[in-house]
């Protein structure tokens, strides 16, 4: 494909899929129709199905844009030293991952999870947040079993009651920042409460 065309059709895809992310806030995911969503891209339908299936399909290609794997974050840690303390290593990840979401669209793309997702026939876009949700908590529970094994976690907590605080505390920071973003932001807020939680879990 010539170096234009590419180009052109990057450019169409990420129309499509801003389109979408618009039309799913107003409508939510299953009163949104595919036409509507092309029409919001400036886009045929046919451009549409060239680059989406269906809509699940285009439904995962948005969450793609804003997925942050946890396994990823842990990976791009420029610290040797981290390898021996699996804590600090989660608390630098979730450093990175705070910032990385605090931005509006990734502020769209978790409201539209959160509040206007409705199953289907289809497809059913909640599964999408509980298999994001899965792969976070078994990428910690990695971590705190390696902070276990090092005796880094407080005496009497186990690995998976440290993955359950840390997963229900974050959750809830990242509910009330889509409730009310106006009110404070995650690489203000985030940071502090991901130090606190170490600091709670970890041996003294």
């Amino acid at each position: 494909m010539p170096r234009r065309t590419k180009q052109e059709a990057a450019a169409t895809r990420a129309a499509l899929l801003d389109a979408a992310e618009e039309v799913f806030l107003e409508r939510g995911v299953s009163r949104a129709s595919l036409e509507v969503i092309s029409r919001r891209a400036g886009v045929t339908r046919g451009a549409l199905y060239w680059h989406f299936r269906n809509k699940g399909d285009l439904f995962r290609a948005m969450l793609e844009r804003v997925h942050l794997p946890f396994e990823d974050l842990l990976n791009e840690l420029d610290d040797s030293s981290v390898d021996h303390h699996p804590l600090e290593a989660i608390r630098l990840s979730c450093h990175a991952g705070l910032r990385q979401a605090d931005t509006p669209r990734h502020r769209r793309v978790h409201g539209i999870l959160l509040h206007h997702c409705e199953r289907t026939d289809d497809f059913d876009p909640l599964e999408a947040k509980a298999e994001i949700a899965r792969e976070t908590c078994q990428a910690l529970l990695r971590q705190f079993k390696q902070a276990d094994l090092k005796q880094q976690l407080r005496p009497g907590l186990s690995p998976e009651r440290a993955t359950d605080l840390f997963h229900y505390a974050l959750s809830g920071l990242f509910w009330e920042w889509l409730r009310a973003p106006q009110a404070f932001t995650l690489s203000e807020r985030g940071p502090a409460l991901v130090d606190d939680l170490i600091r709670l879990i970890g041996r003294d």
